[in-house]
């Protein structure tokens, strides 16, 4: 398996969650803007703003190359004089406060002397903690995980909750999920099983998105719900610069800043020294993302 097909099959799991997306949403449609990197390759960035569940989602493609530049080789922790790396990256910021913010990517990086490996992770983070829902997400990472290797989501959940976390804060963005870097064949599954887990995870994405929002109807958000949504992307918004890794990739080699970028909230909140009320939902939220729990 070259990076060619790799490429081609990110790119078509890319419009294979849009098409989903889109009818899962019944709203609104994915715009794309095609664009192209000086030093080598470019990409698809696919938005849908202001549909009916969605308030803003981006589905983006890239496949790059070109040399290797010192801040990026500090922040991989590799040498090499070129890459090429491939991937998808999506975020989905809900209108409505009661359904919960998603994010996944997978990628695949490789240097000229033909290393490689396979990044990625899928993790949920509600406003209002469910801890049901919260489980059944985790259940259905489980099962394609455990179809690939057993080691797979004990692993990649401990990683996730160490990765999605804000240690200014002291608190976890969301509930988690799994997070993988660095993936190649010492694990024991061949180049072609690592592509295939990522593509299960890229499919799996727009049927555990559509698992959250199945249950009784939502009123109107209130005002208060909507404040604390508002506070929620906040700290979105500073794991995203501060911590995440795929950000600072993109940054540093050089990439396109609106795709990079398009994982940011169409809105968002911070007010100062804010304590919600005791024992209102939004405590109990707070108090549970202070700590790491076991789903499965």
């Amino acid at each position: 398996m070259n990076r060619n097909e790799i490429s081609d099959g990110f790119r078509a799991l890319q419009l294979h969650i849009c098409s989903e997306l889109e009818a899962l949403d019944g709203n609104s449609t994915f715009n794309e803007d095609a664009w192209e990197r000086h030093e080598g390759g470019g990409g698809y960035t696919r938005t849908l703003m202001n549909g009916k569940v969605l308030e803003k989602a981006g589905v983006a493609f890239s496949a790059v190359h070109g040399p290797i530049t010192e801040a990026m080789k500090n922040q991989l922790g590799h040498e090499g004089a070129s890459f090429f790396a491939t991937g998808v990256s999506i975020v989905l910021h809900p209108k409505h406060p009661r359904h919960p913010i998603m994010h996944m990517n997978v990628r695949y990086f490789e240097l000229e002397d033909q290393t490689f490996w396979f990044g990625g992770g899928i993790d949920l983070t509600p406003h209002f903690v469910n801890f049901t829902k919260a489980q059944e997400f985790h259940l259905s990472l489980k099962r394609v995980c455990d179809d690939f290797h057993s080691d797979f989501y004990r692993k990649f959940k401990e990683w996730a909750d160490k990765y999605f976390y804000l240690p200014h804060r002291g608190e976890s963005r969301g509930v988690g999920g799994i997070f993988f870097d660095q993936l190649d064949e010492s694990c024991g599954l061949k180049k072609d099983k690592l592509f295939a887990f990522c593509q299960e995870l890229g499919r799996l994405f727009p049927k555990v998105y559509a698992d959250q929002l199945k249950g009784g109807h939502l009123q109107a958000p209130t005002k208060g719900e909507l404040n604390w949504q508002a506070l929620r992307r906040g700290r979105y918004v500073e794991f995203n610069l501060l911590h995440d890794r795929g950000t600072k990739f993109g940054i540093y080699s050089g990439g396109r800043t609106e795709s990079i970028l398009m994982s940011m909230p169409p809105v968002a909140n911070w007010e100062y020294n804010f304590e919600p009320n005791a024992n209102s939902e939004e405590q109990k939220t707070l108090s549970f993302l202070r700590d790491f729990h076991d789903y499965c």
